[in-house]
């Protein structure tokens, strides 16, 4: 531990570090100088100090004053020594962070005893912070642990709704980035995006509650079996509802709401406009961007620019306009996921 020392006479600074080397493990260092004292102390720190008060151009209550100002001095034991009668300057002192007073003489035993009862208030001090810190880091630790087991089942569940639907390949992996870049170009925050990542690629789990004879039909869904279909966005919902978890929430509202019109038009429920919630709004955009451009036994991959044109059209009536806008301006972002993200 170290204790700076500073007074401008020389004589009290060689016989007041001769005191703290007894009050091991005190290593002092001193200065007779306070500004020199006061610019190396908070640059290299100090576990305790003594300052004289009476000194030329910086007195002991302007150098408490000036190195309080610093957050990490708010809990350094900090000593001044001051004649005894100086009461005014002893109040004056406290009120700008003094810890404790040494009385003109100095009183050996006297400042034994105050200096170490100081330094094993500043050890427990520093032991404090030690656990505070190694607890904060194991918090960290083991939040982070939690969130890569949530991640990882989240995407274990998409992927069990892929296998459902084996001929998706990557459409989950294109269709949530492609939400990202259009959540990006709305200017949502990075836990927003980082979350929605996570959750777009779940918005069909409800996949998982529709019979394979309607799922994997290989030709057109007749109307009965069309509303069949519908409710997997219904199912998803359900399969996700009442998490207290963020990022389970917004997978559910997008598997509720991908298949929601902004004219009122679309399913389970018919919500129309800004009732439709952002993360639905925008993985519609992208979820319809993927599925035309791919190609699926019963049609062609469209062209990007068809894609394109079809979304623009729909702008206002299936799509929300400022999801469009957003991807048309990330154009290149999104023929680039496509590139890196081959089926």
């Amino acid at each position: 531990m170290k204790i700076v020392i500073i007074d401008d006479n020389e004589t009290n600074l060689v016989l007041m570090a001769a005191l703290a080397r007894g009050v091991s493990p005190l290593q002092p260092v001193t200065y007779q100088d306070p500004e020199l004292a006061l610019s190396e102390t908070l640059r290299d720190g100090a576990d305790m100090i003594v300052v004289d008060y009476m000194m030329p151009v910086l007195d002991g209550i302007g150098f408490i004053e000036a190195i309080r100002k610093d957050r990490a001095f708010a809990d350094v034991p900090i000593v001044m020594v001051t004649a005894a009668d100086e009461r005014s300057v002893r109040r004056r002192a406290l009120e700008v962070g003094a810890t404790d007073f040494l009385s003109k003489p100095v009183d050996t035993t006297e400042m034994k005893l105050r200096l170490t009862n100081l330094m094993r208030l500043r050890q427990a001090h520093n032991l404090l912070n030690d656990r505070a810190a190694l607890l904060s880091e194991e918090v960290k630790a083991a939040t982070a642990a939690l969130r890569e087991a949530a991640l990882e089942l989240v995407t274990r569940l998409a992927q069990a709704a892929e296998f459902r639907d084996p001929e998706t390949g990557g459409h989950i992996q294109r269709m949530a980035r492609y939400s990202v870049v259009i959540g990006r170009a709305l200017g949502m925050p990075g836990k927003y995006l980082d979350d929605l990542l996570t959750a777009a690629p779940l918005h069909d789990l409800g996949k998982v509650g529709i019979p394979d004879a309607v799922l994997l039909k290989p030709g057109k869904l007749d109307p009965d079996e069309l509303d069949v279909m519908r409710t997997h966005a219904q199912i998803g919902e359900q399969l996700l509802s009442e998490s207290q978890y963020p990022l389970i929430q917004m997978a559910c509202e997008i598997a509720g709401a991908h298949h929601e019109k902004w004219d009122g038009s679309g399913y389970p429920r018919g919500l129309k406009g800004e009732d439709i919630p952002l993360s639905g709004r925008i993985v519609a955009v992208a979820d319809v961007l993927d599925a035309l451009t791919s190609e699926r036994p019963y049609k062609k991959a469209w062209t990007f620019d068809a894609a394109r044109d079809f979304i623009v059209q729909g702008r206002g009536q299936h799509f929300c306009p400022r999801c469009v806008d957003a991807m048309l301006a990330s154009w290149g972002e999104v023929l680039q996921v496509h590139e890196d993200f081959p089926d």
